[in-house]
């Protein structure tokens, strides 16, 4: 059992890991490049759901992983998600009947209903659509605010502006990282850099690819009235944080890659604008900000969560809020060895990771 773990990356699973493995009587120091939750994790539409999802088996993950998120909750009750709920309605005709199909045979709990009821639920959306699915147990989180939450309640050593070099390997085990600044040795280390980990297994002979998924969150002024609910509309997602602002992807499709062209993210931002003010018949909603990040997805869309090789995990997945209470839970348990996660069986890192 490690004694000491180094985590490579301070955004929501670094920090979801650094609190369990805290807890659990590792002594944890965090390496972070710029500071927490500055990139994906900071950038992030913040979504904890299972109605997206891959296959079957990331699904189920997904849907353990939000339970694991009321698990966290009550520990941490001042960064608790608000479960809102969702209404999706991103597809009509078949596409609707297919998606309502596909969720109730994974026994994942909604329901349709008609534009009356939609309307009750949000009177502030202008042309409600004839119907939608609720999905009453899904939400959303200041992903940030719960980053820098469990940094803080972990107690780790979280050192800001270091960034990771290289690691550092000894007869085929990894012992911690070099840095600008001189080594940082462990018993264990955690790549969970994001889009910046195949760059630190290359060394090792490692080839991990990912895709390239650029994303652009618009953030509006703040408004007087709600939103009620995560809205998924065939435009984009969008919903309301608590300081009354609208919160929306400004790539639309929520997987989007890189063939939407990023060429202008004002010009995006300015566009995302135009379709809130449509979506709730409200001219004088205007832009707060907009914020590029790159989101860190392995190149089948699937997680990555385990060992690499003796002394050395990985955690690299989107969408890393609705995982992220999850893979903090289960890696950590599986460092400290208490077994494997039977969730995480067909999400293992040599899945896609080969040699060089």
């Amino acid at each position: 059992m490690p004694q000491s773990v180094l985590i490579i990356g301070a955004g929501i699973i670094g920090a979801s890991l650094a609190f369990r493995l805290s807890r659990q009587g590792a002594t944890v120091t965090v390496l972070e490049a710029t500071s927490p939750a500055s990139a994906a994790s900071g950038r992030s539409f913040g979504w904890i759901n299972a109605s997206f999802y891959e296959s079957p088996a990331h699904h189920h993950l997904r849907v353990e992983a939000m339970t694991a998120h009321h698990r966290l909750a009550a520990l941490l009750p001042d960064t608790a998600p608000n479960w809102q709920g969702t209404l999706w309605f991103e597809a009509e005709g078949a596409g609707f009947e297919q998606k309502a199909t596909d969720l109730a045979a994974l026994g994942y709990p909604t329901k349709p209903i008609a534009r009356a009821e939609i309307a009750k639920l949000e009177p502030h959306l202008a042309n409600p659509p004839a119907q939608a699915l609720h999905i009453a147990t899904e939400g959303a989180v200041d992903t940030a605010a719960l980053t820098r939450a469990l940094l803080a309640a972990s107690g780790a050593k979280v050192l800001s502006g270091i960034a990771a070099k290289s690691l550092i390997e000894n007869g085929g085990q990894i012992k911690g990282a070099r840095t600008a600044i001189g080594p940082f040795t462990a018993d264990h280390t955690v790549l969970a850099a994001g889009i910046a980990t195949p760059t630190l297994l290359t060394p090792l002979g490692l080839d991990l690819p990912m895709l390239i998924r650029p994303g652009i969150m618009v953030y509006t002024k703040p408004v007087g009235w709600r939103v009620n609910h995560i809205l998924v509309t065939p435009d984009q997602e969008m919903r309301q944080d608590t300081s009354g602002a609208i919160l929306a992807p400004g790539i639309v499709n929520h997987q989007a890659d890189a063939s939407d062209s990023i060429a202008d993210p004002a010009a995006m931002a300015e566009a995302t604008l135009r379709r809130l003010r449509a979506r709730f018949n409200a001219p004088d909603l205007t832009l707060d900000r907009f914020a590029l990040g790159y989101r860190p997805v392995p190149a089948d869309g699937l997680p990555l969560i385990g060992t690499v090789q003796p002394g050395l995990s990985l955690a690299v997945m989107h969408s890393g809020i609705t995982l992220s209470a999850l893979a903090g839970e289960a890696l950590a348990a599986e460092i400290m060895g208490q077994g494997d996660h039977p969730l995480l069986a067909d999400f293992r890192p040599s899945r896609l990771l080969k040699p060089l």
